[in-house]
């Protein structure tokens, strides 16, 4: 039975669009050891997904601690095998300190490299296909959420999502809350309660939008991982930015509406959804010109 080590870090939209790479790559070890080196907000997730045996979690420590340095390269090190899915300057760097060539990524002298001239102009999924592609997978499977779909507070349907918020450091990627607000009520005024999601930081945009639609469910900060992929399950649709929860929805299979800047490109990040016409993506330069009507439209 072959160890093999499986790398994602990143943010939570990044994990996400990796759940099909790690069903394939499951799927063509199913008789070996599959583990997965993460980051901590994904842990639980992780642990709780069927395609790892065991999750690690990647505590990045600084290059000046030797030992801490060491006991990752002894980790690295007791795998056969490498899939760098987050292939980033880090993970690559961790090829280098493992000294191993079993290794699916982009640094120099891996078994599996990925050196495809076209991968900076990649959507993600389609860049990962390849790069597994290049390892000896040949496809890609949609895989089964079921294990996600589950947890949660059941709220009373009909209910659609908005996710107002998005990295704190990028606020040129949130359309106006106040926006949000109105939409909101336009979904209640439809028959449709509007439930908020995101994290505790992200309370008071939730506010706003209570403020003006006061039916709507304030779950910003109350759900873990898991809890929220049962609440985008269950839902009649998501309205949201190019954040994490977004590319969650759309994995789901649930009807998305994402709302792009020019501060990111859909056509490299976009959330992948189950099928044809479910993700529906706005692109404006500037979020601040998107009229309501637009977006609500989307809806109907």
């Amino acid at each position: 039975m072959a160890r093999i080590l499986v790398i994602r870090l990143g943010a939570l939209g990044d994990f996400v669009q990796s759940f099909a790479p790690f069903a394939a790559i499951r799927a063509h070890h199913a008789h070996d050891r599959v583990d997965l080196l993460t980051q901590a907000p994904f842990i639980d997730l992780a642990r709780h997904a069927p395609w790892f045996d065991h999750v690690h979690v990647d505590r990045r420590p600084p290059w000046h601690d030797l030992r801490a340095v060491l006991a990752l390269r002894r980790l690295l090190r007791s795998y056969d095998f490498v899939y760098d899915l987050q292939t980033s300057g880090r993970s690559t760097r961790y090829f280098h300190l493992s000294g191993m060539k079993a290794w699916s990524g982009i640094g120099r002298g891996a078994q599996a490299i990925h050196d495809s001239p076209q991968r900076r102009v990649m959507h993600t999924r389609a860049r990962q296909r390849d790069q597994l592609r290049h390892a000896g997978l040949d496809s890609l499977p949609v895989p089964d959420l079921s294990w996600l779909a589950q947890g949660g507070p059941v709220l009373s349907a009909p209910y659609g999502v908005l996710v107002p918020g998005a990295a704190a450091h990028r606020p040129a990627k949130r359309w106006p809350v106040e926006r949000y607000a109105v939409l909101a009520q336009r979904m209640h005024a439809r028959g449709m309660r509007p439930v908020i999601v995101g994290s505790k930081a992200e309370g008071p945009l939730a506010a706003t939008i209570r403020t003006a639609c006061p039916d709507a469910v304030d779950l910003t900060g109350r759900t873990s991982l898991l809890e929220l992929g049962g609440v985008m399950a269950r839902a009649a649709c998501a309205v949201g930015n190019d954040t994490g929860p977004m590319h969650l929805a759309a994995a789901l299979g649930v009807p998305c509406t994402v709302l792009f800047s020019a501060d990111s490109n859909p056509a490299l990040t976009a959330p992948v959804g189950q099928h044809a016409g479910q993700v529906r993506v706005i692109y404006v330069r500037d979020l601040a010109t998107l009229r309501v009507d637009r977006v609500a439209a989307t809806l109907a």
